[in-house]
């Protein structure tokens, strides 16, 4: 992003944002870490001149983190996430580097878990993320392990998805990593005694999904967009300002506007936005026997085909997991947690038989 865009887009986030707002900067890619360290310096300096409290997370591949970035988030305060799938086999399956002459043969685990313990050296704030392929779901085991060997205390699992409609892809690179329903309900479901036994002990260790089930169904709380089948806008930014509702939904049809020219509250006016955020996929027949139905509403639109009932519509996999989960974890909770909210109006989100 040059210069003068970056300077344009922060005057306008600022028009929106009252003494009291926290603003939080994601930088995500692509590699983020490719615009060089001192953009970054610039940008967080510029963003400074408004206010103090500012929040930035960094979402990267890790290959070029060193000393320098590492002193740069603790200064900043950034949360980096690094991309780390669980174990070489899983990892080096799917990210590559450069061996040269095109040719993109070399895994990268060694150096991605160098700079995860770099990071832990170093004291800065880091989670994981990691992709949930079709083969990792089958192995929710070794993801555990890998999990509690590394002491790895914050993990996000993001579904593989399909290519949109919109996009065109090379059918190979999906080839065996697309997730459907029935293995997402196997990972998640066997993944959660292991994870709530750990808890019960005093270890908590955050697998993000398990907590927003918890920070949703028990809290009142929305920590991710489209659990409660709501989409909100994300404000997706590309290198030239140009706009976007969701990272899912990052193409022409969807363009808002341009940071660059328009505060975030213009382009959450526009026509296209409220079109996005008031359109939604017809529901399957099964969910009309569902007693969450009331609270997930379908679900992400985007993870239809992933997390949900999938094209045949003949299970849920959300539903699964929550059917086999969500009592052992709201008694974890009430356990854990004294505060525990006894909203009535919480608990109808759920319709019990």
């Amino acid at each position: 992003m040059p210069a003068e865009t970056a300077d344009a887009v922060i005057d306008n986030v600022f028009k929106d944002s009252g003494n009291h707002d926290r603003v939080t900067f994601a930088f995500q890619g692509g590699e983020p870490s490719l615009a060089g360290l001192e953009w970054y310096k610039r940008f967080t300096k510029k963003a400074s001149s408004y206010s103090r409290n500012c929040r930035y997370a960094f979402q990267t591949n890790g290959l070029l983190l060193d000393d320098a970035w590492c002193d740069f988030f603790l200064e900043h305060n950034v949360l980096a996430g690094i991309s780390i799938d669980p174990g070489r086999r899983f990892h080096d399956r799917n990210r590559f580097s450069d061996a040269g002459g095109g040719a993109f043969t070399s895994g990268t685990f060694s150096a991605c878990m160098n700079s995860k313990n770099l990071l832990e050296k170093k004291g800065a704030q880091y989670n994981v993320l990691c992709v949930l392929t079709s083969d990792l779901a089958k192995e929710p085991e070794k993801a555990w392990r890998f999990i509690i060997n590394e002491r790895i205390r914050y993990i996000q699992f993001i579904p593989c998805l399909d290519p949109p409609p919109e996009a065109q892809p090379d059918p190979k690179l999906y080839a065996g990593n697309t997730l459907r329903p029935a293995l997402f309900a196997q990972f998640y479901t066997r993944l959660f005694p292991w994870w709530i036994r750990e808890l019960e002990q005093g270890n908590y260790i955050s697998i993000k999904l398990f907590d927003d089930i918890a920070n949703y169904f028990f809290k009142g709380v929305t920590t991710s967009c489209g659990i409660d089948g709501k989409c909100r806008l994300q404000y997706v930014v590309e290198s030239d300002g140009s706009v976007y509702p969701c990272d899912f939904y990052a193409f022409d049809h969807y363009k808002l506007g341009n940071l660059a020219e328009s505060s975030p509250g213009d382009l959450l006016e526009t026509p296209r936005a409220r079109e996005f955020l008031i359109s939604k996929p017809e529901l399957p027949k099964i969910c009309g026997s569902c007693r969450f139905l009331s609270a997930c509403n379908g679900g992400c639109k985007r993870m239809r085909n992933i997390m949900y009932t999938g094209e045949g519509a003949a299970i849920c996999g959300f539903r699964i997991l929550l059917e086999k989960c969500l009592a052992p974890l709201e008694r974890a909770v009430r356990n854990i947690h004294c505060h525990f909210s006894n909203d009535s109006s919480i608990k109808a989100r759920i319709s019990i038989p």
